[in-house]
């Protein structure tokens, strides 16, 4: 730390309880200065010879009290008219960067230029603060920080630009010429966990483009926020820099920030700085992650921030939404909400994703000689695929809430339906998992719930937990199993094999065979196959699955699917109910007759009585 020495005289101030402070001479004292509780008894002539205001004071007392003047309100306080004082008298007294601005702002209080006395002490600070002060990195900082505690003079001294002029330009500079000291948290690099065998490469290492922002996490937000500002407006560093910094200043400032979590009764404090930061975002997409504009967000929902501020946060969030994890998307809802999760946000930032691409295409068609630029691949199929996944993840997290509407669920996941995934799994458990958190949802509704996925794109594995789900549709659970014949018979090379009309119709959703003539909706979806039907279409499975295990194709998946199939769950629930339909179908022969009263003969009592599942 700098600092500088003034006088040359020992200290001979003394201090006489805890509110007289007197100068140990034999000249009487002649005049009491009251500083706040305080009592300086010294001297007139040392005193009046550098100071103004104290000549004026003294000139203008009259009375009893004409040796006593008050000035309570100099900046600084005692501590620093004692500097002044001392000064007075040329006795040593040390300046530093703690201390520079009170005496420089008392020393202006009590008018002590050059015009009173060549080399006063106005002259000697501000030789100091130029020739020193500004030159330290750190002691700008110190010197930034006491500035607070003395405005508006501070202000109007310009100690306060010339800091932050200071700060900016010491920030700006080429990495290669940083050679002062800074507090740089190391704890990445791989010579500080010991992961690299030459430990004293660190020495050799180059100075990092954000070696600064933790320093200056230590301003208040009202500081720090005009440091960045000229930071920027010297347009010399990246806006990834600047969004480090803001990082770094959140996660220090704010308790609980890095892991999400808000500390209660800090909402002012959330807000002030929240509020800085977001107005502080570069416009460059990618200057600050997407798991940290999200952290934003959420502190922004809970200090219950303006429309303005989140929806500047949730369109940022947008256009770099394939970086997001689901965890980050679980947002709270505010206050009062009966669900547990801010879903109305995520739309936004999906619609906001999906509309990048409307924007780039319809300036395109229209020729506009300044277009909205994509950069390369923000939004490729692979962005576009990235996103599809995660809303797939978020709705399997948030359909655990059993106070989460189906609209909503329905709404968030038909909005990424046109893009195109190799695999459903994903969307298979979300709606499983709201199946069974929500299971006195109506027919209709579970048929809407499961046409939001595609059985022809399950695993293996999702198919044989499907036709097992008891959650799901029959219609669904046929779907399932007439897909993964058609993929079986694929893999072993052969042909496709017929399959009953009936099961035909159901998969293609076309109308029931003639065997029923008034059929509706409900009853279309929930239809069943009948016994003979469905034994045709377990045979050729368990057959296509055998021969591939016998060829070493999916040994596995045709040993599982065809324990499966020896269980007859599925196939119990289906000819169960299509049994007694029987009388009234007479198509049936009587060999899917037995055959569905020996698998009903198996079935529990309440699979009996369950005539279609929805």
């Amino acid at each position: 730390m700098k600092f500088m020495k003034l006088g040359s005289k020992s200290d001979s101030f003394q201090t006489d309880g805890n509110s007289i402070r007197y100068v140990a001479t034999e000249l009487a004292t002649d005049i009491t200065v009251n500083v706040g509780d305080i009592k300086f008894h010294l001297h007139k002539f040392p005193l009046l010879s550098k100071s103004a205001q104290l000549q004026k004071l003294v000139t203008t007392a009259n009375g009893e009290n004409s040796d006593e003047v008050d000035i309570s309100d100099i900046p600084g306080g005692p501590s620093a008219f004692e500097i002044c004082a001392k000064f007075c008298y040329g006795m040593t007294v040390t300046i530093n960067a703690y201390n520079v601005v009170a005496a420089r702002c008392a020393a202006e209080y009590l008018g002590m230029h050059e015009t009173i006395e060549k080399g006063n002490l106005i002259y000697k600070i501000e030789v100091f603060l130029s020739s020193s002060i500004f030159r330290s990195w750190k002691d700008s900082i110190i010197v930034l920080q006491t500035t607070r505690s003395l405005l508006p003079l501070s202000e109007e001294l310009k100690v306060i630009s010339h800091c932050i002029d200071a700060i900016a330009a010491k920030a700006c500079v080429d990495v290669s010429k940083v050679e002062w000291s800074y507090s740089y948290n190391r704890k990445n690099l791989p010579e500080e966990n010991g992961t690299e065998s030459n430990l004293n490469g660190l020495r050799n290492r180059s100075v990092p483009k954000d070696w600064w922002v933790e320093d200056l996490c230590e301003l208040e937000i009202g500081l720090y926020k005009r440091v960045v500002i000229t930071i920027r407006t010297k347009a010399i560093l990246s806006d990834e820099v600047i969004g480090e910094a803001l990082k770094a200043y959140a996660y220090r400032r704010l308790p609980g920030f890095s892991k999400g979590m808000i500390q209660s009764g800090q909402a002012a404090k959330y807000r002030s700085i929240v509020d800085t930061i977001v107005w502080l975002l570069p416009a460059e997409r990618g200057s600050v992650s997407c798991s940290f504009l999200l952290k934003l967000l959420k502190a922004a929902i809970y200090a219950d921030f303006g429309d303005t501020t989140k929806g500047q946060l949730i369109k940022k969030i947008g256009h770099q939404l394939e970086e997001a994890s689901v965890n980050d998307l679980l947002i709270r809802a505010g206050e009062g909400e009966t669900m547990m999760y801010d879903v109305d946000s995520v739309k936004k930032m999906v619609e906001e994703f999906l509309m990048r691409d409307q924007i780039a295409e319809i300036e395109s068609e229209e020729g506009h000689e300044v277009q909205e630029m994509r950069k390369p691949g923000i939004l490729s199929d692979a962005s576009k695929l990235m996103v599809a996944k995660l809303i797939d993840g978020y709705l399997a997290e948030i359909a655990k809430d059993p106070n989460l509407p189906l609209l909503k669920f329905i709404e968030l996941a038909e909005m990424v339906s046109g893009i195109s995934r190799p695999a459903h799994d994903a969307l298979y458990r979300a709606v499983d998992m709201y199946l069974k958190e929500h299971p006195g949802i109506s027919k209709s509704e579970r048929k809407r719930i499961c046409k939001l996925m595609d059985c022809k794109k399950l695993s293996v594995d999702a198919c044989m937990h499907a036709m097992q789900n008891d959650r799901l549709p029959l219609r669904v659970v046929v779907q399932v199993l007439f897909f993964e014949q058609v993929r079986v018979a694929a893999s072993s090379g052969s042909s496709t094999p017929d399959l009953p009309k009936s099961i035909r119709d159901l998969n293609n959703g076309s109308q029931r065979s003639s065997r029923s003539t008034t059929t509706n909706t409900e009853e279309d979806w929930d239809a069943v196959a009948t016994a003979e039907e469905l034994k045709a279409l377990k045979e050729e499975v368990a057959s296509l699955r055998l021969a591939n295990g016998r060829n070493g194709v999916d040994k596995a998946a045709s040993n599982k699917l065809k324990g499966m199939l020896k269980s007859k769950k599925i196939f119990t629930k289906l000819w169960s109910s299509k049994g007694e339909k029987g009388e009234k179908s007479g198509s049936d022969s009587s060999e899917s007759t037995g055959s569905a009263n020996m698998e009903e003969a198996k079935s529990t009592p309440s699979r009996n009585r369950r005539h279609s599942v929805s």
